[in-house]
């Protein structure tokens, strides 16, 4: 933001009008981030002429909301140096902005990031631009941070009840946000710099990337077996393996009728335990039933928390209870649990304790917290009362009133850590009761006098096995020191040394990145890799197209990453999805940028072909150090863009020597750089790869069949673009060559892109130009086709089918007919099926005026013709070329234009005239 300035005010003063314009969410490096964002336009209104030092009281009615907004720092670096700035005077988008962090970290989500900018040519707006966790609560933090702002305005016009819109953005927080067991795992994989992505809206979480990605599901991994986890949820089965096994297990077993409870309590003695056969998180169990009518009053609880109906009994253990975790086969934590109770002041009722109690802020709803709240529930009452209890009873001071017989942490109870004091024996039979079970990650729940003594002296059994335990009571205790467990976790499923990610190689520019990036994945598979590639054609992988769709923006680039095939990625980064979503992943190993020409200008703000840069050069922001930006060298737009690149830049470049860009990268050569260059020889033009002064020759242009025997420069360049990008990737030499001379530009390789097909003796070639840059680049093929013809002696003609998108504006569309307009002898002007809200026709006679007045300046005597339906447009070029001619198709539905050309030579033909609108000539009307 701007420091305050001089302005003019309202004489009726500040009116609380702040609002949202849009929200954008980006999920990846962005125009404005190298990390996840969250981006807010706003309009401040009459407020664009009111800092906060114009405002009476505002900065104390925030403060005093918000007081911890005087830890941020802001410009100054130093904490108090926001509230400093509030003081000093500065803008309600700047401030939202610190509002929506702060209300994020009130929610225990640590994010810091942010940045507020004015929107060039709409006095009052701003792009607000701020850090988030958690996409619906980051979303929530805006809105509440736009409201609480205008309510610090005037609290009279813009009412709000802040501490209930701050419980309900708190209780949001806990809804959406990850368990204990499942965040702490994530902590992990960020240290470790392990990409993570949620699969929904709960726990089910994928680490890694392609073929080396493992899910998880709160502590359930790729790796659990299913078996497993059937066998520990039947607590009868379990005892009855570990019993064989010879660990200690208590006698048990199992039921479905109440009367035949009692007489298995009776068979194995009492006391005994009454619990679901495949219950969790302890609810249903009931311990130390001293007699029969005990079991029959117990057996309705158990049953009801039984899935299956059965019930267990089995003898009570005394003793204390411990769970141990066991990871990859080893103990790495053990917590003793200690039953929910309260302590008595000789005051409060046992209702108050509770409460009490429950004010901890450590306590919450089921898992949401390291605590969870007690419950004054049925069972509770019940329990209360075999003590001679109630709630409304006061306990003396400093007795013990337990609320639960079980343990659980689900139940309220609290956790302390022993890892360190177990007896030797007892980790070994923990760790042989997770093998027997068969679970990569157990809870092993152990009752014992004394878990410092073998259970072998003192007694004491496992009473349960569990499939994904929680973390919570080790990670969090309640006294004693945190275990850091999911370290073994992610050791489990990511070894040390092992990968976890794909190499993504990103591809953009105006032209040329589809084949560009099939290009490069053509060459990985060659390698052995199994490529999945992304562009405007859809999804393919392996060269199997799975998706069938314009797929060159961030959700195709996670589909790609989320494939378990997946171990080489090539990704096409379009500027809507850039400006959308930004890139949908984190970083890419190499980025490269082919060019940036004028295309989609006055979409979304991009109004000029520098600011079209800013959006191409987020890929090159997102190479790490270790990674490789590779840059068109010959547009100065693209060169600029290696100031952005934390990683080493390699140029491509088809200058002549001696010329300005071939002796800007020979100054890069000098100093250790890499390049891709071309180099006449004898034997015609090669590419060649170069570092420092190595030279390493790769293939002659005229051996790589993409590039027509050299004619088709674009695709020059793009080989020596995808060359480069294969090189940085680790490819070798032998593997780029053959990759490119086996890349064929055919429907089955390249759909649309430079496609040719002989029809009656005319070459045709269907492409997707439709910018002016492509336009012209493929007609200066077209002429450099035609001369090679008319070298041996052929009459040819120039025959090209354009058509202009029609959400750009006028002046592009004119310009695609100005340069079209030297390289074609005759042009048929077609329109898209998609007019985009122009009115039919439109785009085709802006096309056509501009071509017709290009062709009367410059003396090229091209003949126009404007048939707007596409297949009717190409029907028409082809009724119109002879032997020899050359036939440029720049379409929009390339694959029905291939299948018009194949049924075209099967064909009666249609009249030449049909569907024909000519132009007229004003001077000669």
């Amino acid at each position: 933001m701007n420091d305050p300035r001089s302005t003019t005010r309202d004489p009726q003063g500040p009116v609380p009008e702040l609002t949202i314009v849009s929200t954008r969410v980006y999920r990846g490096p962005n125009l404005w981030s190298y990390d996840q964002a969250m981006h807010l336009v706003v309009d401040l209104g009459i407020l664009e002429e009111y800092p906060s030092s114009a405002i009476d009281g505002f900065t104390e009615r925030l403060t005093g909301l918000l007081p911890t907004l005087d830890k941020h720092t802001c410009s100054t670096g130093r904490e108090g140096g926001f509230v400093e700035r509030l003081h000093e005077g500065t803008w309600m988008g700047h401030i939202a902005e610190h509002v929506a962090l702060e209300l994020q970290n009130l929610a225990g989500h640590r994010v810091t990031r942010g940045k507020t900018r004015s929107v060039p040519g709409h006095p009052g707006r701003y792009n607000m631009i701020y850090a988030y966790s958690e996409e619906r609560l980051g979303r929530a933090a805006g809105e509440l941070a736009v409201r609480i702002v205008n309510h610090c305005v005037d609290p009279v016009a813009a009412p709000l009840d802040f501490e209930a819109e701050l419980d309900d953005f708190l209780r949001l927080a806990q809804r959406v946000a990850f368990g204990p067991s499942t965040q702490a795992i994530i902590d992990e994989a960020e240290s470790r710099d392990i990409p993570w992505l949620r699969l929904n809206s709960a726990s089910f979480v994928q680490l890694g990337q392609g073929v080396h990605a493992q899910r998880i599901r709160a502590t359930m991994t790729s790796r659990t077996s299913a078996l497993a986890v059937d066998v520990a949820g039947d607590k009868s089965m379990t005892t009855t393996l570990l019993a064989g096994a010879g660990l200690p297990v208590p006698r048990s077993g199992t039921t479905r009728d109440a009367a035949e409870a009692v007489a298995v309590a009776e068979r194995i003695g009492y006391p005994v335990v009454v619990k679901p056969l495949d219950g969790n998180h302890g609810r249903g169990v009931q311990l130390d039933l001293a007699d029969a009518a005990a079991v029959r009053d117990a057996f309705p609880r158990a049953v009801a928390q039984s899935r299956r109906g059965v019930v267990v009994v089995e003898s009570y253990v005394r003793g204390k209870d411990y769970r141990f975790l066991v990871v990859g086969g080893q103990v790495v934590a053990v917590a003793e649990r200690v039953p929910a109770q309260v302590v008595g002041d000789g005051r409060s009722t046992i209702a108050e304790l509770v409460a009490r109690e429950n004010e901890d802020p450590r306590r919450g709803v089921g898992h949401e917290k390291v605590l969870t709240r007690i419950a004054l529930d049925e069972a509770a009452l019940a329990y209360l009362s075999e003590q001679g209890y109630t709630p409304e009873s006061v306990p003396e001071e400093g007795l013990d009133v337990p609320l639960v017989r079980t343990g659980n942490m689900s139940t309220g109870g609290i956790s302390i850590d022993r890892t360190w004091e177990v007896h030797p024996d007892n980790v070994d039979i923990a760790e042989e009761a997770a093998r027997i079970v068969g679970l990569d990650i157990a809870g092993i729940d152990f009752m014992s006098p004394d878990i410092t003594q073998s259970v072998s002296e003192v007694g004491g059994a496992i009473v349960e096995v569990n499939a994904a335990p929680g973390f919570r009571m080790h990670t969090h205790p309640t006294e004693g020191e945190p275990q850091f467990i999911a370290k073994p976790v992610l050791d489990l499923l990511f070894p040390p040394g092992s990968p976890a990610r794909v190499p993504i190689v990103a591809v953009t520019g105006t032209n040329g990145k589809t084949t560009t990036g099939r290009m490069i994945g053509h060459i990985m598979r060659g390698a052995g890799k199994h490529v999945g590639l992304t562009s405007t054609d859809g999804v393919a992988i392996d060269e199997r197209l799975v998706i069938k769709r314009d797929a060159s923006g961030p959700k195709s680039a996670r589909t790609v990453l989320q494939n378990p095939r997946v171990d080489f990625a090539v990704l096409e980064v379009a500027r809507g999805g850039i400006l959308r979503e930004g890139l949908g992943y984190d970083k890419n190993d190499v980025a490269v940028v082919t060019n940036v020409t004028a295309d989609h200008l006055g979409l979304a703000g991009i109004d000029t072909v520098e600011q079209l840069a800013q959006v191409k050069s987020v890929v090159v922001s997102a190479v790490p150090r270790s990674g490789t930006a590779v840059l068109n060298a010959d547009d100065p737009l693209v060169r600029e863009m290696r100031h952005r690149c934390r990683g080493q830049v390699m140029y491509f470049s088809l200058a002549e020597p001696g010329s300005p860009e071939h002796l800007f990268v020979e100054k890069r050569l000098g100093r250790g750089g890499r390049a891709v260059l071309l180099e006449a020889t004898p034997r015609g033009e090669r590419i060649v790869l170069c570092e420092g002064k190595r030279r390493m020759p790769l293939a002659w242009t005229h051996t790589i069949p993409a590039t027509y025997n050299g004619a088709a420069r674009f695709n020059v360049a793009n080989a020596m673009a995808a060359a480069g990008a294969a090189w940085a990737a680790g490819a070798p030499l032998h593997d780029i060559r053959a990759g490119l001379r086996s890349f064929v530009p055919d429907s089955y390789l390249s759909p649309g892109r430079l496609n040719r097909v002989e029809v009656r003796g005319a070459e045709v070639f269907v492409d997707y130009a439709h910018n002016p840059a492509g336009v012209e680049s493929l007609g200066q093929f077209v002429s450099a086709r035609a001369e090679q013809a008319a070298a041996e002696g052929q009459q040819v003609r120039r025959i090209g089918v354009l058509g202009a998108t029609g959400d750009r504006r006028d002046e592009d569309i004119r310009e695609l007919g100005t340069v079209v307009a030297p390289w074609f002898d005759v042009v048929v002007v077609r329109e898209d099926d998609n007019l985009r809200g122009r009115p039919a026709g439109e785009s085709a006679q802006l096309v056509a005026e501009a071509l017709r007045e290009a062709a009367t300046t410059g003396g090229h005597g091209t003949e126009v013709l404007v048939v707007p339906d596409e297949e009717e447009a190409c029907r028409r070029a082809l009724d119109l070329a002879e032997p020899g001619d050359v036939v440029a198709m720049a379409v929009d539905q390339a694959a029905e234009v291939m299948q018009l050309l194949e049924d075209y030579t099967h064909r009666a033909q249609p009249s030449p005239r049909a569907g024909v609108l000519m132009v007229p000539d004003p001077d000669l009307a």
